[in-house]
């Protein structure tokens, strides 16, 4: 019997989310199932429950676009990922017991990454990969919006590594400083607008995470041969730019993903594996699944320093 937290009407998640048991179906052919051990709690994922991308999404859903878990099932071509430990991406949803994924695209987690690591490889890690890969930071000035977020610390510290001239983030709180001192970031307030706008007057590369007033202070303030790398809204609110430069990118993972093929595709991930480690990421805080709601509660707080992940294994 497979446990799955599904939504079949758009709205509040702690409200539409319902845990449901099922029989899972006949694997299909070139799929493996994976038992899920853990799946972290993302902006990514609660977002499209409301209904902000309902043109694109059927309903129902099963909720969750991330985390690892051992593969127990598979054709004969893939057999050897049996009992291995895989991300089953591009499948179903990973807010259940069982996961059915295509084979193709299961990628194998190092024995050197811990569970609580592996099941934040996705959303996060490649969204700053990506970025970074198509909006070089080499030689810049990079100001990054939503410093407490696991992804904005990850194009952080890889932009210095990739020879960012200056890197400063914004933050809500001063829980951060201390990593981002660590790796020479300038740490700014969210409610300090002088600050905001010096900065953002100096960026080369703006990316941002939250939209709304933030995003639009911040454009405000940019030359006009600066870039602006919209890839997320925290804020719940959409910001319209409010003139043509400077240039405004809307980064979704899909959008790049989709072009790949099977080697990019696992190129990419060998390339994170060697950047990805502890203390990249947010401290896991753990939940067991049945305790969903507290997760997605937890993950709400202004004052959360850390990551819900949802304990899948009973």
């Amino acid at each position: 019997m497979n446990s799955a937290l599904c939504y079949r009407q758009f709205g509040i998640p702690e409200d539409v989310l319902k845990l449901e048991l099922s029989n899972k179906n006949l694997l299909k052919e070139d799929y493996i199932r994976v038992r899920m051990l853990y799946t972290p709690i993302n902006a990514s994922d609660l977002i499209p429950i409301t209904g902000a991308y309902q043109h694109r999404i059927i309903l129902p859903q099963i909720a969750g676009y991330e985390g690892v878990g051992e593969v127990i099932e598979a054709p004969l071509i893939y057999r050897h990922l049996i009992g291995k430990r895989v991300l089953p991406l591009r499948g179903e949803g990973t807010w259940q017991h069982f996961v059915d994924s295509p084979a193709k695209y299961a990628i194998q987690v190092p024995d050197s990454i811990d569970d609580t690591i592996a099941a934040r490889a996705y959303i996060n890690p490649v969204a700053a990969w990506l970025m970074l890969k198509h909006y070089s930071p080499q030689g810049k000035h990079i100001l990054v919006t939503a410093g407490g977020a696991d992804c904005a610390k990850l194009l952080c510290k890889w932009a210095v590594n990739l020879k960012a001239l200056f890197v400063t983030v914004i933050c809500r709180s001063d829980n951060h400083v201390q990593f981002y001192n660590k790796y020479g970031v300038k740490n700014i307030n969210q409610n300090d607008t002088e600050a905001l706008k010096y900065f953002a007057a100096h960026a080369d590369i703006v990316f941002d995470a939250v939209g709304g007033e933030l995003a639009e202070t911040i454009l405000n303030h940019m030359s006009d041969s600066s870039e602006f790398v919209s890839y997320g809204l925290l804020s719940g609110t959409f910001f319209q730019p409010k003139k043509r430069l400077p240039k405004v990118h809307w980064f979704h993972i899909r959008q790049y993903i989709n072009n790949m093929d099977q080697i990019e595709w696992f190129n990419m991930f060998n390339e994170i594996w060697t950047e990805l480690n502890q203390i990249d990421l947010n401290e896991p805080y753990l939940f067991k699944f049945n305790d969903w709601l507290s997760a997605i509660k937890a993950y709400q707080q202004v004052s959360m320093n850390g990551k819900p992940l949802l304990v899948m294994a009973e």
